[in-house]
């Protein structure tokens, strides 16, 4: 194993609850929109609409706005550069942790000289709103490729940031570990022939992870109930070759 690739969303980061959901409402509410979602709605949008733009879309499609609004795809693209504004105040207010052994085995994997990259299908900004807000800022080098929705055609459950992300990298798929949180992107490291370790939440929890190498709820607590280190990374990833 030669590098781990890791989702951001709900993966190295609890940001979906506390972050983007109410960073929606607030969009909502800051352009006098009546579409309001709650916990139930926005998990159905997270398994059935990949990207924040396209599940803005969406929702704009299917309760149609004023038409003093303009456009709907306008009105979505305005509507997401707003929503990732309030999520960035959110994050930098430092309210969200880092997910339970996250900063652990990242500081492990650069020990033993494990590369790494960030493989999402969020905004960029998101991106970098989160290595400000959420972890330390020292580690934003040691992630030497970052792959975010811009970046891509497809987003996740295609493979294609993840084909991205080997090409860059220049490994093959079977020397990494992508680290993901919901079955879209288990879909789409698995699509890339990527070895994949599931740390579920709140959010993904009864999702199908058929076809991952394991599956737990954080790095903090294994199949066994306790810690994972980047020698059980390893051996998982030998282990799903």
């Amino acid at each position: 194993m030669q590098a781990l690739l890791f989702d951001v969303d709900g993966t190295l980061a609890d940001t979906e609850g506390a972050g983007h959901l109410p960073a929606f409402n607030d969009a909502f509410e800051a352009f006098g929109l009546p579409h309001r979602w709650d916990e139930a709605t926005y998990r159905r949008l997270l398994n059935a609409v990949p990207g924040g733009r396209e599940r803005l879309h969406y929702a704009l499609t299917q309760a149609p706005p004023p038409a003093d609004h303009g456009p709907v795809d306008d009105l979505a693209q305005r509507l997401h550069a707003t929503k990732n504004r309030f999520y960035a105040q959110r994050l930098e207010t430092g309210c969200i942790p880092p997910r339970p052994g996250i900063e652990r085995i990242l500081a492990e994997a650069r020990s033993r000289g494990v590369r790494l990259a960030v493989v999402t299908t969020s905004a960029r900004s998101n991106v970098e709103a989160l290595f400000r807000g959420v972890l330390p800022a020292t580690l934003r080098p040691a992630f030497e490729v970052c792959i975010c929705g811009e970046d891509v055609a497809a987003k996740k459950p295609d493979p294609e940031a993840y084909l991205q992300a080997l090409q860059v990298l220049a490994l093959d798929a079977t020397a990494c570990l992508a680290v993901e949180d919901s079955a879209n992107g288990l879909r789409a490291a698995r699509a890339a022939a990527i070895p994949t370790l599931i740390t579920r939440n709140r959010w993904t929890r009864d999702e199908d992870f058929s076809g991952a190498a394991a599956v737990i709820d954080d790095l903090d607590h294994g199949p066994a109930g306790t810690p994972l280190g980047i020698d059980d990374l390893i051996a998982l990833h030998g282990a799903d070759r």
